[in-house]
């Protein structure tokens, strides 16, 4: 472990030869000085992420100076699943609304949405959006995935990405679970949140990049879309004078739908199990 307190030495440094990055440490303050490490080390050879985002830049640069870079994908899949079904019935009962009322002593309106029969579509079908459509299969809501090619295999009705401008129209909820890269970043901006129906509601449990986050505050603003829950942004720490905040339709939640315990328990026997391969001189798994 890399002691927090000083600085190492270049001797320190050349010791290292596998590093361990668990999801407590990205953080602004620690994040960075840690990779700043990695990068120097001259004898590293293998970086494993408790997470499974390998999107910041960081990773290629490491991929570049020759380490192998394993990740512990899947291991939150089953929280960050219960997350999103937790938002969807959030935002159809007034879950933000009322308790707003709340705080200013106001007897509110008490209309909410029904959950069963909404329908549903997940960009994105990997760990994360096959359990979130499972899920919402039980709670009686439709389900349309999109993923790059349909195997055939997925736990509801696929169809490919390209086909997303059809699906847009026909949702209650939109769900972001896709991984952020060249073909998905801002993949939903102005014109795909104007396809949505009026009062449609968007989670993104993705990347914050996967938005263009100053089309969806318009999109929010004219009452256009319903309600949005969001878990990631495109900057975080969101910063306190975003006009997210304070938006009476808006969930925010700090990048922790999948810091669980049990999440984190799995997340480090990928790990351990990957560290006996290592060892042996086996594949590991999860390279990414």
């Amino acid at each position: 472990m890399l002691p927090r307190d000083r600085h190492l030495t270049d001797d320190e440094v050349a010791l290292i030869d596998i590093a361990v990055f668990s999801s407590d440490l990205w953080t602004e303050h620690r994040g960075a000085p840690f990779m700043k490490v990695l990068l120097q080390a001259p004898n590293a050879r293998w970086l494993h992420m408790f997470s499974a985002g390998l999107d910041n830049p960081v990773f290629g640069m490491l991929r570049e100076r020759g380490l192998t870079v394993t990740h512990s994908a899947g291991s939150s899949a089953t929280p960050i699943a219960h997350t999103v079904i937790m938002q969807v019935i959030a935002l159809c009962r007034g879950a933000r609304r009322f308790p707003l009322g709340q705080q200013r002593h106001e007897w509110l309106d008490g209309d909410v949405d029904d959950v069963e029969g909404r329908r549903m579509g997940i960009v994105g079908l990997g760990g994360i959006g096959s359990e979130v459509a499972r899920l919402a299969a039980h709670f009686g809501i439709e389900v349309v995935g999109l993923r790059r090619t349909p195997r055939g295999d997925e736990p509801c009705t696929t169809w490919a990405s390209t086909r997303l401008h059809e699906l847009l129209p026909t949702l209650d909820d939109l769900v972001l679970t896709a991984p952020l890269n060249a073909d998905t970043r801002n993949m939903i901006a102005a014109r795909e949140l104007a396809l949505l129906p009026r009062g449609a509601h968007i989670i993104n449990v993705g990347r914050g990049e996967l938005i263009d986050e100053p089309a969806l505050v318009s999109a929010l603003e004219s009452g256009h879309l319903g309600g949005a829950a969001l878990d990631v942004f495109t900057t975080e720490p969101l910063p306190t004078e975003h006009p997210l905040w304070d938006m009476p339709n808006v969930i925010i939640t700090p990048h922790s739908s999948g810091a669980t315990p049990l999440a984190g328990d799995r997340a480090a026997a990928v790990f351990v199990d990957n560290l006996g391969r290592w060892v042996s001189q086996r594949p590991l798994r999860n390279v990414g």
